[in-house]
């Protein structure tokens, strides 16, 4: 794939993006709409626990019915007149599910019955005009089933009487929802696209970074660490770029995570990560490269990932002079090595500085990540390097390399063929490492060296 198109290029168009058949569920806080989520893209991908408010952020999803594929979106729960700062983000982010869907699941609870706020959500959902089902959870037993026909003073339709925790009731719900769509064609628009993962300590500027980026409020921010829980996926299709974005939740330290909440959101941050092709790594400019930030950077590498170390909040620090950039950026190679080639870009998602320049090199990175070097070039370049500077002899025996092939691996691996490859020291590896760094761009990449008999 040429990187060219990757460029930014602000006479490139938005494409259309066919994103099928769109299922938000809505409702008041805890009536079970991450249960019912994760039961049916049959994954653990939304945290549930019995706590109002957990869910904050819209988070997507795909499921599959009677040969019928569709995107789900899991949103917090709506909550009218309250002054607290994440429940009138939360209202905000349902909203706009409710704008991208297609059709809308309202999900009450037949434990409480009607409340002001199951009015208030019905009220938002005959106004947008959208098909709604509505879905009773929670029906245990006969009795339960009953109960919710007080549901159908909503006006919105028929009631369906399910339980999202075992599953009762969800086969009639998803046939008439598959019935509710006007088109059963589905197009996965993220499909082959880049995965671009945007990870980093608590509060350094992940969500702010999202939404700069795409120019809305995506994903909920505030100065309080921990805002984000979920990963949020986030096509971004602009200036010439086609990736996902994918924000995720601060990676604390482990003796800092007290709640089981924070856990699974740090577990899901980490998963990311490992499902990621490239990693936007956020350091928050004002506290330098720590600890934590090493503990996060230990993880991209190990799981072979390409990286881009970003400095946030660049434009908060005082008494910078003409070499503070070079100096930093020193630092933060001192601390990384020896995997120290890797592009480092100071950016505000405030003032938007470098933002666009952060995507660029990403998706290069993502080119070199990604590139397959043909087997005659590598012996071309590499047996010439070799026979100029041959690994050191061990007891007074010669190690003779033989040829080199890349690997059929995700990530960038190399097998050299040797006579003695026990015998290779890790002194030599770097060296050859760093020959064909010098070589073939592999700039964000970590790369590995194997030695095998031949």
């Amino acid at each position: 794939m040429d990187i060219i198109k990757f460029k930014l290029n602000k006479l490139t168009q938005n494409t259309t993006i066919i994103m099928g058949n769109m299922v938000a569920i809505v409702g008041r806080p805890n009536v079970g709409k991450s249960t019912l989520f994760n039961r049916l893209t049959q994954s653990r991908q939304a945290i549930v626990k019995e706590t109002s408010g957990v869910t904050r952020d819209r988070h997507y999803g795909r499921s599959h019915w009677n040969g019928v594929d569709f995107s789900l979106i899991d949103t917090g729960g709506f909550v009218q007149g309250s002054d607290d700062i994440f429940e009138g983000e939360i209202r905000k982010q349902v909203h706009i599910a409710i704008e991208e869907a297609s059709v809308v699941v309202f999900l009450v609870d037949v434990e409480t019955g009607v409340t002001d706020l199951d009015e208030a959500v019905a009220d938002v959902l005959r106004r947008s005009k959208k098909p709604v089902l509505v879905a009773s959870n929670k029906v245990d037993n006969h009795e339960r089933a009953l109960n919710s026909f007080e549901f159908y003073n909503f006006g919105l339709g028929e009631v369906f009487s399910i339980s999202a925790i075992n599953g009762s009731g969800t086969g009639e719900f998803l046939d008439a929802l598959v019935d509710s769509f006007e088109d059963t064609t589905f197009v996965d628009p993220n499909e082959g696209l880049p995965r671009i993962a945007i990870v980093g300590k608590p509060n350094v500027g992940k969500s702010s970074l999202t939404n700069a980026l795409v120019g809305k409020e995506r994903n909920i921010v505030t100065d309080i660490s921990g805002t984000t829980r979920d990963s949020i996926d986030t096509r971004y299709n602009f200036f010439g770029f086609d990736m996902v974005l994918v924000d995720t939740a601060g990676i604390r330290k482990k003796g800092k995570v007290h709640e089981d909440i924070e856990f699974y959101s740090v577990m899901r941050s980490i998963r990311t990560i490992e499902n990621s092709d490239v990693c936007l790594f956020m350091l928050d400019a004002e506290d330098g490269i720590q600890t934590q930030d090493m503990n996060i950077f230990s993880v991209i590498e190990k799981n072979r990932k390409g990286m881009v170390v970003l400095v946030n909040k660049w434009d908060k620090v005082e008494g910078k002079e003409t070499n503070s950039m070079k100096e930093f950026e020193e630092k933060i190679k001192e601390r990384l090595a020896p995997f120290t080639d890797v592009p480092i870009l100071f950016v505000s998602a405030l003032t938007k500085q470098r933002i666009h320049k952060a995507l660029e090199v990403a998706m290069e990175v993502y080119e070199n990540r990604t590139q397959k070097i043909s087997t005659s070039e590598l012996n071309e370049v590499m047996l010439n390097i070799i026979e100029r500077y041959p690994p050191p002899a061990y007891k007074g025996k010669y190690i003779r390399i033989k040829y080199v092939t890349q690997l059929p691996n995700h990530a960038p691996a190399f097998a050299f063929f040797c006579n003695l490859p026990q015998y290779i020291r890790d002194a030599y590896k770097r060296f050859l490492e760093n020959k064909m760094r010098e070589h073939f761009d592999f700039t964000g990449v970590p790369i590995r060296l194997f030695f095998r008999k031949k």
